[in-house]
């Protein structure tokens, strides 16, 4: 083999005698899923109680693996971005990013403004202050009504964390948007759809890949 050789699919690579599968070495195209959890399933690749996971649901690759793009606690459903590319879920999910998560939240018990305004003010949890870029009312009545809330960071149960800093609870926790990428309706629970050419030129654009 003449040095600078690039391999085709259809080659045979053999390395003192014994035939190396070369092709899970290769770079492959990046792939992006916008997949809807439902509650009750986990992020992981499997689980010791036998609970559902995400990744039983997903199409099976050839080469690689999927990544989940940062996880949803088994009690929240909504949008994760799952993607066969380590370093663009790696950068998606690194705070310097700051890429803003947002999030419709049932509350049970009273919301006022004064709350609201202290929420995005900023609040001391046990790891650190922390705050909603936004929140806002959705819908709803009485002690039973939902709103919209964003963060900018991963940091576990962020939201009902923030929530329950107030003395509320959060009853539903649904992920809607991750940076520019919203969750259609269409998308129901326990399915997916991928990005198609010009939504993954955007978000590789967006974290430098591009």
């Amino acid at each position: 083999m003449q040095p600078g050789y690039h391999l085709k699919p259809g080659d045979h690579l053999a390395v003192n005698g014994r035939i190396v599968k070369w092709e899970k070495y290769a770079e492959q195209p990046t792939r992006v899923l916008v997949y809807h959890k439902p509650v009750g399933e986990l992020v992981t690749r499997r689980d010791p109680e036998g609970r559902p996971v995400i990744f039983t649901q997903l199409p099976r690759l050839a080469v690689g693996r999927w990544i989940a793009v940062g996880r949803l606690d088994i009690n929240t459903s909504g949008l994760l971005l799952v993607t066969n590319n380590g370093e663009l879920a790696n950068r998606l999910m690194h705070p310097s990013r700051e890429v803003e998560r947002e999030y419709a939240v049932r509350i049970l018990g009273e919301v006022g403004d004064d709350m609201m305004e202290r929420l995005k003010n900023g609040v001391e949890l046990e790891d650190g202050p922390a705050h909603f870029e936004e929140v806002s009312f959705y819908a709803g009545e009485g002690a039973n009504k939902w709103f919209y809330a964003t963060v900018k960071q991963g940091r576990n149960r962020l939201v009902r964390r923030l929530w329950e800093s107030q003395g509320v609870k959060v009853s539903r926790l649904i992920r809607v948007r991750y940076g520019d990428i919203v969750l259609p309706e269409r998308v129901r629970a326990h399915s997916f759809y991928e990005l198609e050419a010009k939504e993954l030129q955007e978000l590789l654009a967006f974290v430098g890949l591009a």
